[in-house]
């Protein structure tokens, strides 16, 4: 059975914060909300926690994953960004977007796509998030919770708890959340591609 833990969203407690961070840090899955439905995370590093989320997920390693990420500064850790696809970027984080770049060496291989070297970043404006990612002290390995055939993030916390409590560690239950997920921008290549149309303004990127 999965913990459940009630966090409040505009003021997180700072003890469920911590315990759920504990939990991640012991190889641990979790569902939590965001700006545009609810994601699933673990810690970056943690293989076998992964590998339970694709199984959750029904994904294969060809799947674009996800680092959650405090700010700009973690994000080109992770990535590699040219001056255009920065401005890009600033302009348009925190917020219902996940960008696709190509990945520097500190991404586990594993997360990143096979073919194209290429691994989604996203800096969100959910506080709960924002406070995970703060305990955590590095970016959160996601993917939007949607399940089975359908196209849509989960948004219902206690549906959610239903369906997933004896195959996750920890539910946030941060209230209910659009079921629309992220706007996907892939910048990869030089020029902003829609790779997938969601919660996020797609104008800034129609040049």
């Amino acid at each position: 059975m999965s913990q459940y833990f009630e966090i409040h969203p505009e003021n997180p407690q700072a003890r469920l914060i911590q315990q759920s961070v504990q939990i991640i840090r012991k190889s641990g899955v979790v569902v939590y909300p965001t700006d545009s439905g609810y994601a699933i995370g673990c810690q970056i590093g943690d293989k076998a926690a992964a590998d339970r989320i694709c199984q959750i997920r029904e994904i294969d390693k060809e799947h674009n994953f996800t680092l959650m990420c405090r700010d700009l500064s973690e994000l080109a850790t992770y990535a590699r960004v040219d001056n255009d696809a920065f401005r890009l970027l600033k302009n348009n984080t925190p917020g219902p977007y996940t960008f696709i770049l190509k990945g520097t060496k500190e991404v586990p291989k594993r997360l990143l796509n096979p073919k194209r070297k290429t691994i989604g970043i996203r800096v969100p404006t959910n506080r709960i998030a924002m406070a995970l990612l703060e305990e955590l002290n590095e970016p959160l390995m996601s993917t939007s919770l949607i399940l089975g055939e359908g196209m849509l993030a989960e948004s219902d916390p206690e549906e959610i708890r239903d369906k997933l409590e004896k195959l996750v560690d920890l539910i946030i239950d941060g209230g209910h959340k659009g079921e629309e997920p992220t706007t996907v921008v892939d910048l990869s290549e030089g020029a902003p591609t829609i790779r997938r149309e969601g919660s996020g303004d797609v104008e800034p990127f129609d040049f």
